[in-house]
């Protein structure tokens, strides 16, 4: 049996080798580690204990103006007033609205263009009521447009989505999240028949819209 050699640190550093101490600069990424992981927990906590709701959309009131088809590639013309009502239902979380856009679609189509709202603060269940003019100017839309306008004129209701999409932080306190995505859709339903006035078809019953985020 060979007698096995043990050479001491030292007795390396003499033949050359280079010994270095690893254990500070473990022990530093270990207490980096335990305080990022800290805080990343107590923000975790911190969410899963206020658990932010969603906020609530409704459609208080919308005004069809203008809705016909023009020209011989029958563009759409469009003008739609709406007024929308936004609620934060959180006690101890505020609201960043950073984006929100909103705009009409009819059986699937969209008939004008995004309206842009200004970025808003909401407060600890407040509410904010959000007004928009939406316009479309030559739109292509479907050969069927004209039909489907006709019929529903027909059955005496014109079912129109009002929709919006745009992005949000939560705060608590100093502290702020990041940016979510969130749409928001409504639905009127307007009476629309041959002995109404052609315009402005208009909804005032109010309806709950829905919101994902």
């Amino acid at each position: 049996m060979s007698p096995i050699d043990v050479k001491s640190p030292k007795h390396c550093e003499e033949k050359g080798f280079k010994v270095e101490n690893l254990f500070p600069k473990k022990k530093l990424f270990f207490c980096f580690s335990t305080i990022s992981l800290s805080i990343l927990s107590f923000i975790f906590l911190l969410y899963l204990t206020l658990h932010p709701t969603k906020p609530n959309f409704t459609l208080r009131e919308a005004d069809i103006y203008q809705l016909n088809l023009s020209g011989p590639r029958q563009l759409l013309n469009s003008s739609i007033q709406l007024t929308l009502v936004s609620k934060n239902p959180n006690k101890k979380v505020g609201i960043y609205y950073d984006e929100l856009q909103v705009f009409a679609s009819y059986k699937g189509q969209q008939i004008t263009l995004h309206t842009s709202l200004p970025p808003f603060y909401q407060g600890h269940e407040d509410s904010n009521f959000l007004s928009a003019l939406l316009i479309g100017n030559g739109l292509p839309v479907d050969p069927y447009f004209g039909y489907e306008v006709q019929r529903d004129q027909s059955v005496g209701k014109l079912i129109m989505n009002l929709k919006g999409s745009g992005r949000l932080r939560w705060k608590v306190g100093t502290w702020v999240s990041g940016k979510y995505r969130f749409n928001v859709d409504c639905v009127a339903i307007m009476p629309f028949g041959s002995s109404l006035p052609s315009a402005p078809l208009s909804f005032r019953q109010g309806a709950q819209c829905s919101t994902t985020l």
